[in-house]
């Protein structure tokens, strides 16, 4: 179908000024009628914070200037007047605020996916996505677009979907603590260390788990714990991690062809062998962990693992990170 109908779209925005009808909200802002768009395929990982303008831009070049949709459990439709700005040239920008397994079910979260020309999904509470969009019409479609080459981009709990395995804060609570690198590295069994896997699937980032506002919340111990976990469980012979800081993106071909984008940067882990101890109740000890350091214009090919950046290795010696870097410095 050549164009999304819009009377289907206007009675969509119409019911979503009345929550109590519906289930989910849609805000849109554009054209009311969806443009079948030539798009290219790719992956923006945003490590979160403020948004980085390069990224979306990215994003926007591949969607084939049709519709963009900003995915989310929570918030406001505030990446519309961004996105509009930044990419005029879309044919229109839309919310979907998708807080329920009965918002992903109904029909609508799925005809909005699929005529979607470029996907973002936004920070948040990333359980929320998995215990909201998993198993229903939401995540088989996110699926589809990714198969059809329609750009994918994530930010924050976004980004931590969006890989193999991600972390699913699942026992995190809202008023309660994070899952802290220290929590993680003392006790790589603790109840908020939760995983979940294959939420979608990028043959890019097989074999990743990521993480996000890296740097800046100190999350390389508990990466490190969630690769343990990977090899100890028995879920992989190998695995990557990619960590994303703040402010500063990766931008993925679909052959794996990456570059570093933003004022932080992006960290490459790659293990290949277990960690000697990764058991409830001790400190993980973890040795041998390849890392590469990318800042912006780095580029990196994940099919291969290799590319620019700087080498160097980790060691985890009774819960305590250590480098190989000249100064010790773990980052």
């Amino acid at each position: 179908m050549r164009f999304f109908a819009a009377a289907l779209v206007l009675a969509a925005a119409a019911l979503a000024q009345s929550p109590a009808a519906t289930p989910y909200r849609y805000l849109r802002a554009g054209a009311a009628a969806n443009l079948h768009a030539s798009t290219r395929g790719g992956f923006a990982l945003i490590g979160g914070g403020t948004d980085l303008d390069q990224a979306f831009q990215w994003m926007c070049d591949r969607s084939g200037h049709g519709d963009f949709l900003v995915l989310r459990a929570s918030g406001t439709d505030a990446y519309n007047p961004y996105i509009q700005k930044l990419c005029p040239q879309e044919n229109s920008v839309a919310t979907l605020i998708l807080p329920s397994r009965a918002a992903a079910l109904d029909p609508l979260a799925a005809h909005t996916i699929r005529a979607a020309s470029a996907i973002f999904i936004a920070g948040g509470d990333q359980s929320n996505y998995v215990n909201f969009w998993a198993a229903t019409p939401v995540q088989k479609e996110l699926n589809a677009a990714i198969r059809r080459g329609v750009p994918l981009g994530g930010t924050s709990a976004g980004l931590a979907v969006l890989g193999e395995w991600g972390y699913s804060a699942q026992h995190d609570r809202p008023d309660g603590p994070d899952l802290t690198s220290a929590v993680a590295l003392a006790n790589p069994y603790q109840e908020q260390v939760v995983l979940a896997h294959t939420f979608v699937q990028i043959p890019a980032l097989r074999s990743v788990v990521t993480d996000t506002h890296f740097h800046a919340r100190d999350r390389l111990g508990r990466l490190l714990v969630f690769m343990a976990r990977i090899l100890q469980d028995e879920r992989a012979t190998s695995v990557h991690g990619i960590g994303v800081d703040q402010h500063t993106a990766l931008l993925v071909e679909p052959s794996g062809a990456a570059v570093a984008a933003g004022t932080g940067s992006v960290y490459l882990f790659a293990a290949d062998h277990p960690a000697a101890v990764c058991r409830a109740g001790a400190p993980l000890e973890f040795s041998g962990i390849q890392v590469r350091r990318l800042g912006a214009g780095d580029r990196f090919d994940l099919q291969t693992w290799a590319g620019a950046g700087t080498a160097y290795t980790l060691n985890v010696l009774a819960g305590t990170v250590h480098s190989t870097q000249p100064g010790g410095g773990i980052y």
